[in-house]
């Protein structure tokens, strides 16, 4: 069924170098300064092989890459980092002025139709191949996914509507702002379209509007898209991605310590207590831990700390800013555990990471209460039940909801639920080396499968998998997408 719901009058594509995820800012600006030429390439993955595009959506989303050559950072953008994110340096926005992509040379889409009749309502494999520095090409993971989603369901799944969509995201910032929880938006890889993003912001923010009049505890505290952070007056959130360890470890080629390396320089770029909150399971979380406890060198004896934890060729050494972004005054003798603010869980069982977290810092004599981001796969149920198991543990708990919120609909026909792409670009190698993710899930491992076991008897890592993490699931599955997909393929 083709609904009426597009409407030519409305924002398509990307148009704002902002439109996307704060942390692939931050990490850029690290990667300015301790990394600017290393070489890396980026894979695409749909984790939801059944729901494929169309050769007409191929080649929308073709002119849509293109036209990324044509945005670049407004004077009115400019001020706005700069009033608003004190965390950049003036080196990293005076590079971001004049930065632009270049996607004729940095990307590669190929379609490749199942069954090959010439019509554009073929449907196949998208191939999204992205490579060359990664200062250049860090910034094209969130465009070309919420692309390749606006694709799809511009041309495939055409069996919906907006109607309803800023009220629903309305009522779910309403039940969330009730129970008290503090929660950010995080739907911009996986969302609908602009259009919906845009909706959804509108029912938050009127949701935060009402919270004081009718008393409610909970906080709308931001979204991680720069662009709607910027548009609708609320915090941009994030700190660090996966892909900054990831990197790291594929340059080093030293899995034993990249944790460690990764949090050195993360702090060296932006100082103690700045952009805080440390992401544990790239690797796992158990050898994750291993480098949390360990001891920062303090600027007087930085360079003559474990030289393990130093990037052969890095363009500068892991030095905190001397600047004052930093919240605290460094100290002696501290560890990362005790430096970082929070963690953030992203993988496997958020209840028994829970229970490791409060032991580890029970272990490391660490007091102060710490916060925990909850932002896999969340709805409104999961987000108050994991609120109460880590207050109960002593911990502040915040929330990243995502596809929850910005890819959330209905067929129009029957009522069923209209599922989401789960789809992901990970880096894929650095300097030639390849470059792999694990977590704390095995339906999340990524990258080169000879390195992941390689890597996996390295650390000693114990396989998890997670009973309620099937990625090819997450957010529930069209009926009618795994039947066209099994008539396209016989």
């Amino acid at each position: 069924m083709a609904a009426d719901h597009i409407n030519t009058a409305l924002p398509e594509g990307i148009f704002s170098i902002l439109d996307t995820d704060l942390y692939k800012l931050t990490m850029q600006c690290a990667i300015l300064k301790y990394l600017p030429d290393v070489k890396v390439t980026y894979a695409f993955t749909n984790r939801t092989p059944q729901m494929r595009l169309s050769r007409a959506a191929f080649e929308w989303l073709q002119k849509q890459i293109d036209k990324l050559a044509n945005i670049a950072l407004t004077s009115e953008e400019l001020d706005y980092l700069k009033n608003t994110c004190p965390y950049f340096n003036d080196t990293y926005l005076e590079f971001l002025r004049s930065f632009r992509l270049q996607p004729s040379q940095q990307v590669r889409a190929s379609f490749t139709p199942l069954q090959d009749t010439g019509s554009q309502d073929d449907v196949g494999e998208v191939h999204l191949d992205i490579g060359g520095r990664w200062l250049d090409t860090i910034l094209y993971e969130i465009p070309l996914l919420a692309l390749t989603s606006e694709a799809y369901f511009k041309f495939c799944d055409r069996d919906w509507s907006y109607k309803n969509q800023e009220e629903n995201a309305y009522k779910k910032g309403c039940r969330l702002l009730e129970h008290g929880c503090v929660f950010s938006e995080f739907g911009s890889r996986r969302r609908r379209d602009y259009h919906t993003h845009d909706l959804v912001l509108q029912g938050l923010t009127l949701a935060a509007v009402h919270r004081d009049p009718r008393g409610w505890k909970g906080t709308l505290s931001g979204t991680s898209n720069v662009h709607f952070a910027m548009k609708y007056g609320i915090a941009p959130v994030g700190t660090v991605a996966h892909e900054w360890f990831m990197g790291v470890a594929s340059i080093t080629n030293d899995y034993e310590h990249a944790n460690e390396t990764a949090l050195r320089y993360w702090v060296g770029c932006f100082g103690e207590g700045v952009l805080g909150i440390a992401l544990t399971d790239t690797f796992g979380t158990p050898t994750f831990l291993k480098a949390f406890k360990r001891t920062m060198p303090t600027p007087a004896n930085s360079m003559a700390g474990d030289k393990r934890t130093l990037i052969p060729g890095a363009a500068s050494p892991p030095l905190p800013p001397m600047d004052g972004n930093s919240s605290t005054e460094p100290a002696d003798e501290r560890s990362y555990a005790q430096i970082f603010r929070g963690i953030r869980q992203d993988s496997g069982n958020p209840i028994e990471f829970v229970r490791i977290m409060r032991d580890f810092y029970q272990s490391q004599g660490i007091q102060e209460k710490k916060i925990i981001v909850f932002s896999d796969s969340l709805n409104i149920e999961l987000c108050v039940e994991y609120k109460h198991a880590a207050e109960e543990a002593g911990f502040a708990p915040t929330f990243g909801v995502g596809t929850f919120l910005t890819n959330d609909f209905v067929h129009e026909s029957n009522g069923q639920k209209s599922a989401p792409l789960n789809i992901v670009i990970k880096l894929s190698s650095a300097n030639g080396h390849p470059a792999i993710k694990i977590s704390d899930n095995i339906g999340k491992n990524t990258g080169d499968l000879e390195t992941v076991h390689k890597v996996k008897e390295t650390l000693g890592y114990v396989e998890k998998q997670w009973a309620e993490g099937d990625e090819t699931t997450r957010w529930g599955k069209s009926e009618n997408e795994a039947t066209k997909a099994s008539v396209q393929e016989k």
